[in-house]
């Protein structure tokens, strides 16, 4: 049997478990890991500039393509708790990433060696799996389980703890014997498809609620598939937003009370069943439940049993795998084709256009300084269907989310649960690293772009080119809207006269100098007729100097932007009359 370090051993299951990027940062506690990987030379690393950006890293990196493990790794003490709230991301929207981890030496655990804290404690709660390994010849048994677990059932991240004498030990192990384990993935029955059947043919005016788990099994097709043969409408929630494309006919309009459509609300309103697949209810999307179930009745089909019932009881509930559950809708859809004619849904599908068609929003304002809406009109026309966006929270990723167009699974890459500031722009990094050839577009208000700012510089040191929007309106934007209720404008502004950039005018912090002096490139756009022609020069400076390219528009102070506390009780603080819609227009529908 091969002997080798447990270092050595763990690199070579990352390969067999088909990891090829690492994302992350030495240390004297890690270094034995960083040795293996140097020796074995297969794994590409990219050096971040904070670990916490590396962990957002590896969560793009998995959400740009199905079957992707994104891995960040880190030293000892601070570098876990700097990954937690990566990890918290990933958990709260069901992403599998790894995050190894250095440690001190065992016999040194309990006696508050430097840099010793235990990490595995702290992450519980934000991982399928986190273990200190004490033992070295459990390193290959822990790695293996690790990628079972994080690819099983709801999927999710793992932190595996390794302290540095662990990793330096030598353990028999063949890296050429190695099989990942077997994954178990439950699947609707037959008798449960004919059920959701049974309960679409007694309905006039059923919905299909299209959420991230379609992502997640790679069953963008079989949705459509699905949604096609038995003629209902779909809306997708946030995080499965593009399982549909945003122009096809059943697309009906994303619904809730941030990230949403007027026609998505209307249409859920008017609908008499709502068939959930690989979603969660979350709160942004129902509102109060009262008025989000209201008579109609519900099918909830998810990965994780805990989740059928944890937001409300179904009609009927199904524990299985969003991929395995259509391919036995679709099966017993085609059997019951080949008997007779299904419900012809046509009159209510070109009622949910029809919605789509009238029920929009301004986005052709001309005014100075420049409404957000604006933005988000050019980013349409600048960008075609295969552009990838990546944004996280704030007025901007809300109102972009109303607004832009998505038309392909994983080209709307969001944190959606957790939303953590700073997320966007080592996210993107991410995304770029495991599909260098699309364009992708990040969008960011100023406060998300400040947080991490400096993991610029990380896609200026290994030419990942993508397109930062940075929509700068000075402000804490979402925080200052929702303080409206009590009345106040406190600690929420990011205005300040910039000694140094006076034409910024009190808008403070100069991007562009911050950007060009970590290595990138950097346009500032003052007037609406000036963000096409900013977005098509980004495009041009992105691939002449393959560093990442921001643009940043001024905008006005203060915008509110379409939100309520009920799917009935939306707030529009813009006018609704006399909407002109570029192509492609507001609802996303083509000429």
């Amino acid at each position: 049997m091969p002997r080798m370090t447990a270092a050595r051993a763990a690199v070579e299951i990352l390969r067999r478990e088909g990891v090829s990027h690492l994302f992350g940062l030495p240390g004297a506690a890690i270094n034995p890991f960083y040795a293996a990987v140097r020796a074995q030379g297969e794994l590409k690393h990219v050096l971040a500039r904070h670990v916490e950006g590396a962990s957002h890293m590896a969560e793009g990196y998995t959400r740009a393509k199905a079957g992707n493990i994104g891995v960040c790794v880190g030293t000892s003490g601070p570098a876990g708790t700097d990954m937690i709230t990566g990890l918290y991301a990933a958990s709260a929207d069901s992403i599998p990433i790894l995050c190894i981890t250095g440690q001190a030496p065992v016999a040194k655990l309990h006696k508050e060696d430097f840099q010793a804290i235990d990490v595995p404690s702290i992450a519980q709660t934000v991982t399928k799996m986190a273990v200190t390994v004490l033992e070295a010849a459990q390193v290959p048994g822990t790695f293996q389980k690790a990628f079972q677990e994080m690819r099983g059932g709801r999927p999710g991240p793992v932190l595996i703890d390794l302290p540095l004498d662990v990793q330096l030990t030598e353990i028999d192990f063949d890296p050429d014997l190695y099989v990942p384990l077997p994954i178990a993935t439950p699947r609707a029955s037959v008798a449960q498809a004919e059920k959701v059947l049974d309960l679409l043919a007694e309905a006039e005016h059923p919905l299909i609620v299209a959420g991230g788990g379609i992502v997640n099994a790679d069953a963008a097709d079989l949705l459509v598939e699905f949604a096609e043969l038995n003629g209902v409408p779909v809306v997708p929630t946030l995080m499965g937003w593009g399982t549909i494309p945003d122009d096809h006919r059943l697309m009906a309009g994303m619904v809730g009370l941030q990230t949403a459509h007027r026609y998505g609300n209307r249409t859920l309103l008017a609908s008499d069943l709502v068939v959930g697949i690989g979603n969660r209810w979350a709160n942004r999307h129902t509102g109060g439940l009262d008025v989000y179930r209201g008579e109609r009745k519900f099918v909830h089909i998810d990965v994780e049993p805990t989740q059928i019932g944890r937001v409300f009881a179904p009609d009927l509930g199904i524990v299985s795998d969003a991929k395995a559950a259509l391919e036995t809708l679709i099966h017993v859809t085609r059997t019951r084709m080949a008997q007779g004619p299904l419900p012809d849904r046509s009159a209510w599908a070109a009622e949910c256009r029809e919605r789509k068609r009238t029920l929009v929003r301004r986005t052709d304002f001309d005014s100075v300084p420049v409404k957000p809406q604006r933005v988000y009109q050019e980013m349409n026309n600048a960008f075609g269907p295969d552009v990838r966006y990546v944004s996280t929270i704030g007025l901007s990723q809300i109102q972009a989310a109303q607004m832009l167009h998505v038309y392909r699974p994983r080209h709307w890459i969001n944190a959606g649960q957790a939303g953590p500031l700073g997320w966007t722009g080592p996210a993107a990094l991410g995304v770029a690293v495991a599909d260098p050839e699309a364009t992708v577009v990040a969008l960011s208000g100023d406060y998300d772009f400040q947080f991490l700012i400096e993991e610029l510089a990380v896609g200026a040191q290994f030419k990942i080119p993508y397109i930062h929007v940075v929509v700068n309106n000075a402000y804490l934007g979402l925080i200052r809207q929702a303080q409206r209720g009590l009345d106040m404008d406190f600690c929420v502004q990011l205005s300040f006269d910039n000694i140094n950039t006076p034409e910024l005018g009190g808008y403070g912090v100069d991007h562009v100098k911050v950007a060009e002096g970590l290595g990138c490139k950097a346009l500032r756009v003052f007037e609406p007729d000036g963000i096409l022609p900013a977005l098509e020069e980004a495009k041009k400076l992105m691939v002449e100097y393959e560093v990442p390219v921001v643009v940043e528009v001024i905008l006005e102070r203060v915008t509110n932007v379409a939100m309520g506390t009920e799917l009935d009780n939306v707030v529009e603080f813009d006018e609704l009359d006399g909407v002109v819609n570029p192509i492609p227009t507001a609802s996303g529908l083509r000429d």
